[in-house]
């Protein structure tokens, strides 16, 4: 079977984002491009399953170069999923217009944007390797008590939280942990993606605790968080 190719237009953020997620294994490609001109030549040479692109970019405008392809017989069905700076309506309505599959606005959420992405590709999203490491970490339900206890595992999505302060699936937590290693403080919600109880033991080898997935973190805090995880490796591996 042939590797997916996904294009997209060469922007930091979306390129971590999907480097650290299902889109970082041997059956996909990335090809990132500068502009709509070089997009418009790979995509006519290399056929990809999906497109991102920015609707800012040097040579023409995201729903310009949409319209290109919409209009071509041979990449008419390649999904497009334009990037916006905004939720202007107006750069919205010109997305919809030219006729793109989907748009995703910036700050990009992670979760939103995963969730955009498995509707144009048949594939699964496999759980991101979580590297084991302890932190202490202060988390509560809003306006609710604020609790104390460790993840004992962390990665850019979420972190496994060992403790015996149990909430339920869906619940959103506010967190606050500190980065070992380069000490950066990070402040996000939370939710609760899975329970490990007394009554729910979902992962025999783990102790109580609940699976967190990290909601709204920004390019900078996705960038402390792979940072730490990569200095703390190094420092095992010694």
């Amino acid at each position: 079977m042939g590797r997916k190719r996904i294009v997209l237009t060469d922007d930091v953020e979306l390129f971590l984002i999907m480097e650290n997620t299902f889109f970082n294994r041997e059956e996909i490609e990335l090809i990132t491009v500068r502009g709509g001109q070089e997009l418009l030549k790979i995509v006519r040479a290399s056929a990809p399953k999906l497109i991102f692109m920015d609707m800012q970019m040097p040579d023409m405008s995201g729903d310009e170069c949409c319209r290109i392809l919409k209009g071509d017989e041979t990449s008419h069905h390649i999904p497009v999923v334009i990037v916006s700076p905004s939720e202007n309506n107006d750069d919205l309505e010109r997305c919809r217009f030219a006729g793109c599959d989907d748009i995703v606005t910036k700050p990009i959420n992670r979760h939103d944007f995963m969730d955009t992405s498995r509707k144009y590709l048949n594939i699964m999203e496999r759980a991101d390797k979580r590297f084991p490491i302890k932190i202490a970490v202060n988390f509560g339900a809003i306006s609710g008590a604020i609790h104390n206890d460790y993840s004992i595992d962390l990665n850019t999505g979420g972190m496994f939280l060992a403790t015996d302060h149990l909430y339920q699936t869906g619940t959103l937590l506010l967190m606050n942990f500190i980065l070992p290693g380069i000490g950066t403080q990070i402040k996000c919600p939370g939710e609760v993606a899975w329970v490990n109880g007394p009554e729910a033991r979902k992962k025999p080898q783990l102790p109580n605790g609940m699976g967190v997935r990290f909601m709204g973190l920004g390019f900078e805090e996705l960038e402390a968080i792979r940072v730490s995880i990569e200095g703390v490796k190094s420092g095992t591996e010694r």
